[in-house]
């Protein structure tokens, strides 16, 4: 494992003189910069990348993307023919023909003949409309819980209180908020939610709240529970280690992290203007932050590069991705798909520690019922084989094309 780290110099009083102080407060840590430049090597490790959850959501995106639009042309028969949809791939986020991408999973999607022309139509299975509706009463029943994700998250912007619509649409899916949210905010969001014009004629959405509520982060609320946090400014908290197997830290990296878990914990909701960006306190307000976003999440987990995006809005510095690598106990770093996504350990590790998000046994359900389609596939191309060809000629049953595989793995 490789490890990089460089110290540089301090110009106030060192960590023990402003611990044991009688009024340890964060300012007073902002000049103070240990460890923070450290590279550590990715390590993968096997039970992240196993995470149907998580690693199968690219498939199963554009598949409720189609389901609904399934839904929405035809809400009494979930009927659609192949001719309206067709031309749709791309504002669906499907990459491969429309048809085919129906086609690969018949345990949602069930194909027929149209009444006109023998065109083909798809409708969607019994099980598929049952957990549509399913789905619909989670967003009725936990309107208020997903929308306090959504608040939270602007939240996090600090003085600003708002977002930017753009970048809101981009983690809609792990927000869990379902479209019409964000069609019509104003009115399906609550009184505390308005839209704002902001720079280039974009829209931002923006939240009013009552200067007295204060909102506590994961970190916080859990530290209460365990009785070694009491809310006062200034506390440090430690944040939870979930070490993966076989990834061991140079000795120097591990005091660095035994010291860093004693700062004070500044929450992504407070204001942060006043650190020095370069100091240790403001490398654990980003942990903060990215902690809590991931928290917030369907999954608890995002597209590394999703969340990049939020970079300007939420105060994150420009390099904000090596926080990920400097906290491999924290995060996970998974390159399936193609893609880095960042998972936050705690979720996995310690089931009871985060809230589990309204959406997420949908999901589940939605995979579980995805899987179903390969099983129907194989079935169909056994049954389909020529009988006269010989064994040697037959193909593999498990084969497929490099795109079937793609959405179907």
């Amino acid at each position: 494992m490789a490890m990089i780290a460089r110290r540089s110099k301090s110009s106030v009083p060192l960590l023990h003189e402003v611990l044991f102080s009688d009024h340890p407060l964060p300012c007073s840590y902002t000049q103070r910069q240990t460890y923070v430049d450290v590279y550590m090597k990715w390590k993968k490790d096997s039970f992240f990348d196993s995470i149907d959850t998580i690693h199968r959501s690219v498939q199963l995106k554009p598949l409720i993307a189609l389901k609904n639009c399934i839904v929405s042309s035809s809400p009494n028969d979930y009927c659609i023919p192949i001719s309206v949809i067709s031309k749709k791939g791309l504002e669906l986020g499907i990459p491969i023909k429309v048809a085919r991408f129906l086609r690969l999973y018949p345990s949602v999607f069930e194909e027929f003949t149209g009444p006109n022309y023998n065109l083909p139509w798809f409708k969607l299975t019994q099980r598929a409309i049952e957990l549509d509706r399913e789905e619909r009463e989670v967003y009725l029943k936990f309107k208020d819980d997903i929308i306090l994700r959504l608040k939270k998250l602007i939240l996090m912007s600090g003085r600003e209180q708002m977002l930017p619509l753009k970048i809101i649409q981009g983690l809609q899916w792990y927000l869990g908020l379902p479209d019409e949210f964000l069609r019509k905010p104003e009115d399906n969001l609550g009184g505390c939610f308005r839209v704002v014009e902001i720079e280039d004629g974009l829209k931002g959405l923006a939240v009013n709240v009552d200067g007295s509520e204060r909102f506590l982060s994961v970190m916080q609320m859990n530290a209460m529970k365990r009785g070694v946090y009491s809310g006062v400014d200034g506390e440090a908290i430690e944040f939870p280690l979930y070490p993966s197997k076989g990834l061991r830290l140079k000795r120097k990296i591990a005091d660095w992290f035994d010291e860093f878990q004693k700062f004070p914990y500044v929450s992504p909701y407070e204001d942060f203007s006043d650190l020095d960006p370069n100091s240790d306190i403001a490398e654990k307000r980003v942990v903060g932050v990215l902690h809590e976003l991931l928290s917030l999440f369907v999954e608890h987990a995002a597209e590394r590069k999703r969340i990049l995006c939020l970079r300007k809005y939420l105060g994150l510095p420009q390099k904000v991705h090596k926080a990920f690598e400097r906290h491999p106990h924290i995060f996970n770093l998974s390159l399936m798909n193609k893609t880095c996504t960042a998972i936050l350990k705690e979720a996995y590790c310690d089931r009871g520690a985060i809230e589990e998000h309204p959406l997420a046994k949908v999901r589940k359900r939605y995979i579980k019922l995805m899987k179903e389609s390969e099983g129907i596939l194989k079935r169909k191309r056994f049954n389909n084989r020529p009988i006269d060809q010989s064994d040697s000629n037959i193909k593999d049953l498990d084969c497929t094309d490099d795109e079937d595989k793609k959405f179907t793995t």
